[in-house]
């Protein structure tokens, strides 16, 4: 004969009891993104309503010297016949200048490359390319394909420059003044908007000290 199961008996208890933390689990792992996604995007709300420059992010190096980067030249990179030095630190020493972080592989990079194109034709600043984890062969077709707006460009393979400049991901572009400090730090593709707010303002300074 079959036992007659007794859906009050405390079997029943115990087989159900799981089910109570296990939907209390369920229930954080849902909550915890939606906090984290909340805070976030309110973080992000204070900064467009502080009326800030989303691209600006702060930096510990401003206004103080730029790293005493050394960085050999990208192999066989020229222009006009000529070799295109690496990055000495005393090439940063009496003339403003403009150091972009670029890579042959970086989409956004291709998006700024005109604006810096007409920063070289105006010749008012040095321009200074920081060539990150890229392979020479590559940072030479980028650079005959879409122009070479660089005075020097630093080969900076394994990319310890870039964490001595303190880069968050390229393309990034800092203004140097003539004394060879830091004035101004821009992350990401450089705009037509940005020569009319704090980096256009932190060039021009930078250019009227060294003239």
């Amino acid at each position: 004969m079959t036992a007659r199961h007794d859906p009050d008996s405390p079997a029943t208890e115990a087989s159900d009891a799981p089910q109570t933390p296990r939907r209390s689990r369920l229930i954080w792992v849902l909550l915890i993104p939606l906090a984290l996604f909340v805070v976030l995007s309110g973080v992000f709300l204070m900064q467009l309503l502080s009326g800030k420059d989303p691209s600006a992010i702060p930096s510990a190096l401003i206004g103080k010297p730029a790293p005493a980067t050394d960085l050999p030249a990208v192999a066989g990179l020229t222009t006009d016949g000529a070799d295109i030095p690496g990055l000495d630190p005393a090439m940063l020493q009496g003339k403003a200048s403009v150091v972009n972080v670029f890579a042959s592989w970086c989409a956004p990079c291709r998006v700024e490359h005109p604006l810096l194109m007409e920063l070289k034709q105006r010749g008012e600043v040095q321009m200074v390319g920081i060539n990150y984890k890229d392979e020479p062969e590559n940072a030479r077709r980028f650079l005959g394909t879409f122009g070479n707006p660089y005075d020097i460009v630093g080969a900076d393979e394994t990319g310890r420059a870039a964490i001595e400049w303190g880069v968050y991901g390229v393309p990034e572009t800092f203004v140097v003044g003539p004394d060879g400090t830091i004035r101004y730090k821009f992350v990401g593709p450089l705009t037509e908007e940005a020569f009319s707010g704090p980096f256009g303002a932190a060039l021009d300074k930078a250019r009227d000290e060294a003239s």
